[in-house]
């Protein structure tokens, strides 16, 4: 083959129809551990990258503190649910129209309108606590509107990555993305363990606040193309039910989502149960529940680097659900440990394969959608983020209530990994999705 054509095969990969829907070419990347940063060429991305990372620790500092405020407050373990359901809630009633709009008007706009509104959230948070008149019901109200804002925001942000690089460097962008949020997850929940600890919990909120304006100024320094408006031949709501009749018609994208919907009830509630398994199970404090997070975390950061590096070369079907089926194991060796040390551990190696998962979902998510149908595909799955949330919130709460911390999170483990095993009977005699040229 000349060298020439060898280029193109390596560049140039067939998706399986039941993807897509119709047979059609995407460009890849070679991705190896020497590249994984290959989207940072980009200014737009470097721009985003760096802000997104700073407002990501902040918010993380923000959330680790929002658990422990409703637990000291409370007491509850089915209170530290029903406020992760109150704060997800709207991103399951408004996703799917935040999609719509995502496709519809500028990303970059969107995405700083919710910024600002998220940031001011986070000051008012902030001065309730210094006053010393915080209730539960305030946080309640405040993660509401939170979630409100994540409703557009997630669609728009999720689509506007190939904006920032191109279709080829996409799956990198994806990745790294992902890193940055688990990068912040090292970060934050430290950070914010060891603020609570020495200066109070309402520091965490004010310096989430404050941690908005790099991301905004990222997003106002870019220079992207000026925005033509899409032509509108249909309503918003009959826009964004185009959506749902694209995703339902393409067999892979609804399994997929199916499957994280699961996971998301029953795998990622374990981390509203945190608070409760850090001080009645491993009886510690502050700073070491914002290191159990933190490592969770570095897991996380490390299963997007894997992706990033080598998901173009490796089976998805290994990633996701072999990432699955690992997450799950060491979900349910968590439950059961004595040991403060050995839960460090098994939550980075469960952050590790919940990534592997996550990562190559939204991936082939996105990959498989069109660039006019981008938005309302991530819209659909930030209703499935956003839906699954506010159940496994209440799921974990209630379970926890009645049975105990542990068989709360050893409940979630069995299913994700049943779950899991079912997918696998049901794709294992399609084609391979391992891309080749």
């Amino acid at each position: 083959m000349p060298q020439k054509n060898r280029k193109e095969a390596i560049a140039l990969a067939s998706v399986p129809e039941e993807v897509t829907g119709q047979p059609r070419r995407i460009v890849l990347q070679q991705l190896t551990w020497r590249n994984t940063f290959a989207s940072l060429r980009y200014r737009n991305f470097r721009l985003f990258f760096g802000g997104q990372l700073i407002s990501l620790i902040g918010t993380w500092m923000q959330n680790t503190a929002q658990g422990w405020l409703v637990y000291e407050l409370t007491g509850s373990k089915i209170l530290l649910g029903v406020v992760a359901a109150v704060g997800s809630t709207p991103m399951m009633l408004f996703s799917v129209w935040g999609g719509s709009v995502a496709d519809r008007y500028s990303k970059r706009r969107i995405v700083l309108c919710t910024q600002v509104s998220m940031m001011v959230f986070a000051f008012l948070f902030a001065g309730l606590v210094w006053s010393g008149r915080i209730q539960p019901w305030h946080i309640m109200i405040l993660a509401a509107l939170g979630g409100c804002a994540l409703a557009f925001d997630m669609p728009a942000r999720q689509a506007f990555m190939v904006e920032m690089t191109s279709r080829e460097d996409l799956i990198n962008a994806i990745s790294l993305n992902s890193s940055i949020v688990n990068g912040a997850r090292v970060i934050g929940p430290s950070v914010a363990g060891l603020m609570m600890a020495r200066v109070g919990i309402g520091m965490c909120f004010f310096l989430n606040g404050l941690s908005f304006v790099a991301v905004i100024a990222g997003l106002w320094l870019m220079r992207l193309p000026r925005f033509v408006p899409p032509p509108r031949n249909s309503s918003a709501w009959a826009h964004a039910a185009e959506g749902f009749s694209y995703v339902w018609h393409h067999g892979r994208m609804r399994t997929l989502l199916i499957l994280f919907a699961v996971v998301g009830v029953f795998g990622w509630s374990y981390s509203v149960l945190m608070p409760a398994f850090a001080r009645d199970v491993l009886k510690v404090g502050q700073a070491r529940y914002g290191m159990l997070l933190g490592a969770n975390g570095i897991g996380a950061l490390l299963g997007a680097l894997t992706v990033a590096s080598v998901g173009a070369h490796m089976n998805r079907r290994v990633l996701v659900l072999g990432g699955l089926g690992f997450f799950s194991a060491m979900l349910l060796l968590l439950a059961w440990v004595q040991s403060y040390y050995t839960a460090l551990v098994l939550l980075a190696l469960a952050g590790w394969g919940m990534l592997l998962f996550f990562s190559t979902t939204n991936t082939l998510l996105q990959t498989s959608a069109s660039d006019e149908m981008r938005g309302r595909v991530m819209g659909i799955w930030t209703l499935v983020f956003g839906g699954t949330t506010p159940l496994g919130g209440l799921e974990a709460g209630t379970l926890s209530h009645y049975l105990g911390v542990r068989w709360a999170v050893t409940i979630g483990a069995i299913v994700c990994a049943a779950a899991g095993l079912v997918v696998w009977l049901i794709v294992r005699q399609r084609p391979s999705q391992k891309l080749s040229p």
